[in-house]
């Protein structure tokens, strides 16, 4: 007789076919509750009475002796083994854990077909964080350890993102083009090269002084498949927009930036890398190729921000779930002139030891540089204001759109910080690191209303924030 020691709550009857007595017998579904006999049952139930009866007239740990046989009992007549199994009231109950695991994974697989480009911001908004932590002007003990930390993390989320999205479009092929036609979820393609960038020039800040020329070498590797990836997405993604999306100049917003300014970030990240290559043609061609994909996308972003401008006049603010992305146009500013600085930076040393074009060309790309940088930084002032006043005009409810707040502030305060080291201006050092203030506890503020939003616990807090979410 095959016993279950499973406390009951109330008996469950399971048949099953002759089995020898060390068998024990999974149990029943609903369906099969219906093919005991009246006999069995009836004879059941004379039994329960029985316990019950005895049961009554015992102390209470008789009763409680009694319901556990009475739950552990095994009656097999005509050779059918029944098998008493403690499970919760209500045949068919036995199934909701069960139930429940397949309702949880069915959720996870939801989730992955809901996954959309739009995530990387995350990533984009904690590379730029650890950059300008490590960049700082003034530093204290333990804040490159926080970078390290950061960057890290950064790594992490975006291989899960990526590993997530290669799930998706392997699982369901059609999502992508459904996404490329998507007149929103395609403009969020640029987060993706953008987010990759943030981990390019960490490995350029932290790794490249720990583990030398190897560590830049494979960052310069790293660059080229950002660099690439990014011009795909400036030049196919407004094609797209132009001969496959539906859209009009109401339903405008600065979303149309992110697939343009890929190439600007991607520029700018390619000053930083060739800045850390010793191999001084190698760093010429970086220079190259990143004032070309500068020239490519900064005018076009221009033109962009023109429309935008227009679209603002006419239709007014764009509605408050989008009201965030007023902060967009100053990231291709802000990013745009750090790039002019940087890439100025390197080919003030690199033309005169290659004898490129000619002797001062270094200097003129270097002052031409820093000119054409203070000029976008002066124009981002504009955008910056245009976008806190757009914030004051009324409430606004979290969503994953917050972090844009993040990346185009953390950019322009990386022109701030990069003006103050090139012209040695102490303004521009204070100002940087009080945006570094603003931007770490917009980042907080951002953390803590994810938390909110999705009601974790504090076990649950812990997770999250080793998961970057």
């Amino acid at each position: 007789m095959a016993v279950d020691k499973t406390p009951a709550t109330s008996p469950i009857i399971t048949a099953g076919s002759s089995s020898s007595s060390s068998d024990v017998l999974k149990p029943r579904s609903p369906l099969d509750d219906h093919r005991l006999s009246f006999n069995h049952t009836k004879d059941l139930h004379t039994h329960l009475s029985k316990q019950a009866s005895h049961g009554s007239s015992s102390g209470r740990q008789d009763r409680g002796r009694s319901r556990s046989r009475e739950s552990e009992r095994t009656v097999a007549p005509d050779n059918d083994e029944l098998q008493v199994t403690a499970m919760p009231s209500g045949s068919g109950f036995h199934n909701i854990e069960e139930a429940g695991e397949k309702a949880r994974k069915r959720d996870d697989w939801i989730a992955i077909s809901n996954f959309h480009p739009g995530w990387f911001s995350v990533n984009m908004g904690t590379g730029i964080t650890a950059i300008l932590l490590q960049n700082l002007p003034y530093q204290f003990p333990g804040l490159h350890y926080i970078a390290v930390v950061l960057f890290i993390l950064n790594v992490i989320i975006f291989f899960l993102f990526l590993t997530i999205s290669i799930t998706r479009y392997c699982l369901w092929p059609d999502k992508f083009k459904a996404m490329l036609a998507h007149p929103a979820h395609s403009m969020l393609l640029g987060t993706f090269p953008m987010g990759f960038a943030t981990i390019i020039n960490c490995i350029v800040f932290i790794c490249v002084p720990v583990w030398g020329e190897w560590a830049s070498r494979f960052a310069w590797g790293l660059w080229w498949i950002d660099a690439a990836v990014s011009v795909a997405i400036c030049y196919f993604v407004p094609f797209m927009l132009m001969t496959k999306h539906t859209s009009s100049l109401e339903t405008m917003t600065a979303a149309w930036l992110l697939p343009i300014v890929a190439p600007v970030v991607a520029a700018a990240s390619g000053g930083v890398v060739a800045d850390s290559l010793q191999n001084d043609t190698h760093a010429l061609i970086t220079i190259l190729v990143c004032y070309a994909m500068w020239g490519s996308a900064v005018p076009l972003a221009m033109v962009i921000l023109v429309i935008y401008f227009q679209r603002l006049a006419i239709h007014k603010l764009v509605p408050r779930a989008a009201i965030v992305s007023a902060l967009l146009p100053i990231g291709p500013l802000g990013q745009g002139g750090f790039g002019l600085m940087q890439l100025g930076v390197v080919a003030k040393r690199v033309f005169p030891r290659l004898d490129f074009l000619a002797p001062i060309a270094g200097d003129i790309f270097y002052v031409m540089g820093a000119f054409i940088a203070m000029i976008m930084w002066g124009f981002g002032l504009i955008w910056l204001w245009f976008a806190l006043a757009s914030f004051t005009r009324g409430k606004f409810y979290f969503n994953i759109g917050w972090w844009a707040f993040t990346f185009p502030l953390g950019v322009f305060t990386t022109a701030t910080t990069q003006m103050g080291k090139e012209f040695n201006s102490p303004f521009f050092d204070i100002l940087g690191t009080v945006s570094l203030g603003v931007l770490s506890s917009q980042s907080c503020v951002i953390l803590e209303k994810r938390v909110l939003t999705l009601g974790l616990s504090s076990s649950s807090l812990l997770l999250l924030l080793a998961c970057g979410c």
